[in-house]
């Protein structure tokens, strides 16, 4: 599969775009919510996707290392709040995920746009992660992210030690 985003993309230094959306606690997230801490914000296309339970699971499982070096999680995706609180449940995550059902917050951080799959072109989400600075910018973005080994390779680039 290809993709070729959005032509506005989020750089180190940029705000992070605002949002608040139905979180899987059953609540409402916004990113005031996340202010003063650095938060690793990953977008992912679709819950219960073998690509997809993979990264939440890497994210699950490396928590304990990303949230000793001062990082929170939180994962978005497209899919309505019902879904995502079921995935977040039954794969234990540990972190919160977000539903953004209209995918207004994925347009707002250039990670919606067209794909390409066997030939069809269509609109998506493009699987992206966002480090957010306690001051509410943009310190990592990176776009077009595999879902195999994204948690580690994030663990390299932040040079963060995985705990074992």
């Amino acid at each position: 599969m290809t993709t070729s985003g959005p032509e506005r993309r989020l750089t180190a230094g940029d705000a992070a775009p605002a949002f608040s959306l139905p979180d899987s606690e059953g609540g409402t997230t916004s990113l005031a919510d996340l202010a003063g801490e650095r938060t690793i914000l990953y977008f992912f296309p679709q819950v219960d996707t073998p690509a997809c339970t993979q990264e939440a699971c890497d994210f699950r499982d490396s928590l304990a290392g990303l949230n000793g070096a001062g990082l929170r999680v939180v994962g978005v995706s497209p899919d309505p709040a019902a879904d995502v609180r079921k995935f977040a449940a039954a794969q234990h995550l540990g972190f919160l995920l977000l539903a953004d059902e209209d995918h207004a917050v994925a347009e707002a951080y250039g990670t919606w746009g067209e794909k390409v799959n066997y030939g069809r072109v269509y609109q998506g989400l493009i699987r992206s992660t966002f480090v957010i600075g306690a001051d509410g910018r943009i310190d990592v973005a990176q776009y077009n992210v595999r879902a195999k080994g994204h948690v580690a390779k994030l663990h390299r680039d932040l040079k963060i030690l995985p705990v074992d």
